[in-house]
């Protein structure tokens, strides 16, 4: 038996847990299902001011379901949904798996170009949108079936919104609004009942060796996932949860929404993040849990009115999507009272395959100075390898690989190429290792990818725009460590001969075509890239 056989880190589990888990339900829908027949009147979202009940969900996603069929929309096809953390998304959802259809998550942050590629690869039979979003991409969608927009300002209770983020309705021709269909259409829905194993979500994750993937989320993997937030962390029926993480990211969908339908707990949305709002939130509906990368929290922490009274009801802290350093965390334990908890996973492992059990202080490694991730939860096995795939001892580094329930069947449109998941397993790209006590450390990637709060970055994505100015002759990006978003962006940049453009410029034309959390930060303008004998880009050499 070797030491992740022997399962050291279960010594260490929140008292009174094994290492399985039983999961109480097949779908998410099953979850949704429960909560309406305990307590149809009960809160189930609070949004700026206003609360929808289960039963207000269910009348809503009920006439959203009822236009699908009556466009045609089959069982297993895609609904694709682009939006922010609206009651919009939550509809979206239960109305796709009420047809039995899959949710295509598009992220509603994404310029022309970038949702036209994800149209591509999902080509969705309908498209439930922002109305701001459809105004930029409209000449984009191509055939879809149907459309249905969403403003922001749906659902909201109080101006909040229109004060802090700026935002009206926006006139979208050729669509159905909404609320219009709510308000006339009929409930009348052909329900169908989702195997655990049907696909439920396709969550854009970026690989490294290509473009995003859509990562096939079962309805056994969110619900195993959810269960196990709810589990590990102890919460109770009931109790809020605040939603600081993108919906559209598997943090959010995750972490926010199916737990609180798992718990039958009230779900808190701002729309996007802003750290007032998300302060007036805390004090208005008192949430006991919340999960976000640390850029967030490091957010609230500064703003002027954070207090460790203002944030006592928030007892369960968790971080994830991004490395937390232990003198950032306890800075912001300071400044905000409680503790700051990690929690590890990826897109396609449904969130979370390790976390730091409630109350417990997370250990540091000397040598590197890491914070650990956590331990493996329920039913997840998680070793360290070799480049061979072969074990490594306590203590050496290696990538970390996972497997369990909560990873994902594969991906969208790809038969088993070889890449990150093999047999069951989800190769990470992570590079880290094991404690003697079977704590887990992530220290550095083994790729390219560039992680900023949280979103994750390909950089040919920005080299490709980058390559389009006609002052460029070549260029290549990569991470450069950033205090507040962990990692940042920088792109180095050798010009054409005779051409002339300042580094603010080619920011600027990255950030016109370019989702805001990917354009460079920096842009540094160098005579050439260092290349091998081959002609192989050296970035080891920029970094």
């Amino acid at each position: 038996m070797n030491a992740y056989e022997s399962r050291p880190w279960l010594a260490h589990y929140p008292s009174g847990l094994s290492e399985h888990l039983d999961v109480e339900f097949g779908s998410p829908l099953e979850m949704f299902d429960a909560a309406l027949a305990a307590s149809p009147d009960a809160p189930a979202v609070h949004y700026f001011g206003a609360t929808l009940s289960w039963a207000d969900l269910d009348a809503a996603s009920d006439a959203l379901a009822h236009a699908l069929q009556e466009h045609g929309f089959a069982v297993g096809d895609l609904l694709g949904i682009a939006v922010q953390n609206e009651p919009a998304i939550v509809l979206g959802l239960l109305a796709a798996w009420k047809v039995g259809g899959v949710a295509a998550l598009i992220s509603p942050m994404y310029k022309r170009g970038e949702f036209r590629r994800a149209l591509d690869d999902f080509t969705p039979a309908a498209l439930l949108v922002l109305d701001e979003v459809h105004a930029e991409v409209a000449d984009e969608l191509g055939s879809i079936g149907l459309v249905v927009t969403a403003s922001p300002l749906d659902f909201a209770g109080s101006d909040d919104l229109q004060r802090v983020f700026d935002v009206s309705r926006v006139s979208t021709a050729g669509t159905v609004e909404l609320l219009d269909l709510i308000g006339t259409g009929s409930r009348a829905v052909t329900r169908h009942a989702p195997a655990p194993d049907d696909v439920a979500v396709l969550a854009p994750t970026s690989g490294t060796t290509g473009p995003p993937k859509g990562a096939k989320l079962t309805h056994r993997n969110l619900t195993f996932s959810a269960q196990a937030y709810r589990t590990w962390t102890g919460l109770q029926s009931g109790e809020p949860i605040l939603c600081m993480s993108p919906i559209f990211h598997v943090t959010g969908l995750v972490g926010s929404v199916m737990l609180a339908l798992s718990l039958r707990s009230p779900l808190i949305l701002t729309h996007r993040f802003d750290a007032g709002l998300v302060l007036d939130a805390v004090r208005a509906w008192r949430p006991a849990f919340s999960v976000a990368s640390i850029t967030a929290y490091i957010a609230l922490a500064d703003h002027p009115e954070a207090t460790p009274e203002a944030f006592d009801s928030l007892r369960l802290r968790y971080s994830g999507g991004a490395p937390v350093l232990p003198d950032v965390a306890e800075r912001i334990e300071e400044r905000l009272g409680g503790m700051i908890h990690n929690v590890y996973g990826q897109t396609e492992s449904t969130s979370p395959t390790h976390m730091v059990p409630p109350g417990v202080l997370a250990p540091v490694d000397a040598e590197t100075g890491a914070l650990s991730v956590g331990l493996p939860i329920f039913d997840t096995m998680a070793r360290v390898v070799d480049e061979r795939g072969e074990p490594v001892p306590p203590g050496t580094f290696g990538e970390i690989v996972t497997a369990g329930p909560q990873i994902a069947a594969g991906y969208w449109g790809q038969d088993d190429d070889g890449s990150a998941l093999r047999h069951g397993e989800m190769r990470t790209g992570d590079v880290g290792f094991m404690d003697a006590d079977g704590w887990f450390y992530v220290i550095d990637r083994s790729n390219d990818l560039i992680n900023a709060s949280g979103y994750k970055i390909w950089p040919f994505e920005i080299e490709q725009v980058l390559q389009s100015h006609p002052a460029v002759l070549e260029t290549a990006v990569v991470g450069i460590p950033d205090d507040y978003r962990g990692e940042s962006t920088r792109a180095y940049v050798a010009l054409q001969p005779g051409a002339e453009v300042t580094p603010t410029e080619l920011i600027e034309y990255c950030r016109e075509r370019m989702a805001a959390y990917k354009y460079p930060r920096e842009v540094e303008i160098v005579g050439a890239l260092p290349r091998s004998a081959t002609g192989k880009l050296l970035r080891r050499e920029l970094r």
